[in-house]
C-alpha cells in the first residue's frame, strides 16, 4: 500500500487508525516516522514519504514519534493473509527465529538461500531480516524498560541484544531517548502489575467482537493448562527459553496482557503468540465488507462486526487436541486432553493456583502407551501417528507452514479427514480461507439462513466469501447458543 501515495496521504490526513501497521509515514522536515493515526497535525504532503515497515523507516534514518509510538502499531494483516515466502519469513521473524538462529536459521526453515530471502524482503519491506529483527528488538526493549524494573543490562540481553552498548545505541537511534529517559517518560498505565509480571496493552484494529473469541477459548479450555478467571483467559506457554503464564482480558480499545515469564528473553515470542492466539492483526473492515456483500451473512455481520478466529499459542498442541475432539463433545475432548496433561505434562508453578501444567510436547507424547488411551482403536492410531510424525520432524506445524502443503500432509495421515485438516489449518496454521463445509454447526446454521447445507453446494456458495471463509465460519457458528459463543461472566 505504501506505493499508493494519494491513498496514504488521505489516510494520514483523516487520521484513519484502520491503516496503522499497513504503512508508516516518514516526515522529511522533522526526521521522525509516525503511524497514520498520529494525533499530531499532519505534515504537508510534499514532506511525507511512506515506508512499508518500521525497520525501513529506521534504515532510512528516521526515529519513532514520541506521541503516536508507531512501534506499538498492530502488525500488518498481510502476513496473516498470505502464505508466500515473505509472509512466512515475517511470521518467523515475529516469533524470534532470527534472534535465536540467525538469518541462516531463518533460511533453513524456509528452504531458501539467505540471499533469496534478503532480496525479497528488501524488495517488499525496504529492510532485510537483520534490520527487521533489530526493529523488533528495539520494540521489546522499550516494553521491558517501560513495564519492568529490570536493570538496563538485564533488559538489553532479554531483548536480544548482544551487548549493552548495542542496546543503548539502538534505543537512542530509534527513539531519540536514552533507556533511562524512556523509563522516566513511561505512561502510568504501563507500570501497573504485580512483582515479576509484565503488564502490556495489545493493540488491535477496531472493531473487535470478543464474545466468540474468548468464549471459544474458555469453553474448550483444558483443565490445568487453561482457565477463565475474573474476566481473563489464562493459560500456560511453552517458550524457547522457558515457560510462562499469560492472562488476557478484553477491553474496548485494547487487550490487557499480563505475562509472567521464567526467562525474559521469551517476551517477544510470547507477545507474538498471544497476538496470533487472538487474531489481533486481522483487518476486520476488509473481512466484514466481503462477507456483508452476501445477503445471508449481512445481518450476522451487522449484528456483531469484528469477529476474530480463535487460534492457538501452540500449533502441535492444537493438532493433538483436534484429534482428541474427533466425533466427541466439547466436554469429552476436554476430559481426554486433561488426562494427557496430568500424565505427561510438565508441572508449572502458578501463584494464583489455577494452572498446573504445560501441555505435553510431541516428544513427550511419542512414548505413551496407546493402550492407556480411553478411545477407539482407530483414533488411538491417528493420535500416535500424529505425535510420532511431529516428534520426528517429518511433519512441521508452525508460523512458517505452507498452508496447502501442510494440509495435504495432514490428509495423508491415517484417520485425518477434511474436517480435522481444515480446523487445524484454520485455528493452528492461521489460514484465513480455511473452511469447514462438513461441520455440523456450520451446516445447521447454513440451513437456518437458507444457504445450501450439503458440503459440495455450500462450498460452491462460499466461493464468494474468499479469502475470508474462516471468518464466515465464526459468523455461522455464532448463530448457535453453544457456550463457545458467550463471553464468560
Amino acid at each position: 500500500m505504501h506505493t499508493d501515495t494519494e491513498r496514504c496521504v488521505r489516510a494520514v490526513q483523516s487520521k484513519d487508525a484502520r491503516f496503522d501497521g499497513w504503512f508508516y509515514t516518514a516526515v522529511l522536515t522533522t526526521g521522525i516516522y509516525c503511524r497514520p493515526s498520529c494525533p499530531a497535525v499532519p505534515p504537508k504532503p510534499r514532506h511525507m514519504v511512506f515506508h512499508p515497515s518500521a525497520a525501513a523507516c529506521q534504515q532510512a534514518g528516521f526515529r519513532a514519534c514520541k506521541r503516536c509510538r508507531p512501534d506499538a502499531s498492530p502488525g500488518s494483516p498481510e502476513w496473516n493473509v498470505r502464505a508466500d515466502l515473505v509472509a512466512r519469513a515475517m511470521r518467523l521473524i515475529a516469533d524470534g527465529v532470527v534472534d535465536r538462529e540467525g538469518v541462516t536459521g531463518l533460511a533453513a526453515r524456509l528452504g531458501y538461500s539467505t540471499r533469496q530471502i534478503e532480496r525479497q524482503l528488501l524488495a517488499e519491506l525496504g529492510a532485510g531480516p537483520l534490520a527487521l529483527a533489530r526493529a523488533q528488538r528495539a520494540r521489546t526493549a522499550r516494553l521491558l524498560v517501560e513495564t519492568t524494573g529490570l536493570p538496563m543490562a538485564d533488559v538489553a540481553f532479554a531483548a536480544g541484544f548482544s551487548s549493552v552498548r548495542a542496546f543503548n545505541d539502538t534505543v537512542r537511534e530509534v527513539f531519540a531517548l536514552s533507556p533511562s529517559e524512556l523509563r522516566t517518560r513511561a505512561p502510568k498505565h504501563a507500570a501497573a502489575g504485580a512483582p515479576g509480571v509484565i503488564a502490556l496493552r495489545l493493540p488491535f484494529r477496531a472493531p473487535l467482537h470478543p464474545d466468540n473469541l474468548f468464549g471459544h477459548l474458555a469453553a474448550t479450555a483444558v483443565p490445568g493448562v487453561e482457565e477463565w478467571r475474573e474476566g481473563s483467559y489464562r493459560r500456560t506457554l511453552r517458550l524457547p527459553y522457558g515457560q510462562g503464564i499469560v492472562a488476557l482480558s478484553p477491553h474496548p480499545d485494547h487487550i490487557a496482557c499480563r505475562l509472567a515469564l521464567s526467562d525474559h528473553r521469551d517476551l517477544t515470542v510470547a507477545i507474538s503468540r498471544c497476538r496470533r492466539l487472538l487474531d489481533l492483526d486481522a483487518d476486520p473492515v476488509a473481512v466484514d465488507e466481503r462477507l456483508r456483500a452476501d445477503p445471508a451473512l449481512a445481518p450476522l455481520v451487522d449484528k456483531a462486526p469484528g469477529r476474530r478466529v480463535p487460534r492457538t499459542a501452540d500449533e502441535a498442541e492444537f493438532a493433538v487436541r483436534a484429534v482428541l475432539g474427533q466425533q466427541v463433545s466439547t466436554a469429552a475432548a476436554r476430559t481426554h486432553a486433561a488426562r494427557l496433561v496430568m500424565a505427561h505434562g510438565t508441572p508449572v508453578d502458578d501463584p494464583e493456583g489455577g494452572l498446573t501444567h504445560l501441555f505435553p510436547a510431541p516428544e513427550e507424547l511419542a512414548a505413551l502407551d496407546p493402550d492407556t488411551l480411553a478411545m477407539p482403536r482407530t483414533r488411538r492410531t491417528t493420535l500416535t501417528t500424529l505425535v510420532r510424525r511431529l516428534a520426528d520432524g517429518d511433519l512441521r506445524l508452525g508460523a512458517d507452514s505452507d498452508w496447502p502443503k501442510t494440509r495435504a500432509a495432514l490428509l495423508a495421515l491415517p484417520g485425518f479427514g477434511p474436517w480435522t485438516a481444515d480446523v487445524i489449518a484454520m485455528r493452528a496454521l492461521g489460514d484465513p480461507d480455511a473452511f469447514l463445509p462438513t461441520d455440523l454447526g456450520v451446516r445447521r446454521a447454513a440451513r437456518a439462513l437458507g444457504l445450501p447445507s450439503t458440503p459440495a453446494a455450500l462450498t460452491t456458495r462460499a466461493a464468494a466469501w474468499r479469502p475470508w471463509r474462516a471468518y464466515a465460519v465464526q459468523y455461522l457458528w455464532a448463530t448457535d447458543s453453544h457456550p463457545i459463543n458467550v463471553l464468560p461472566t
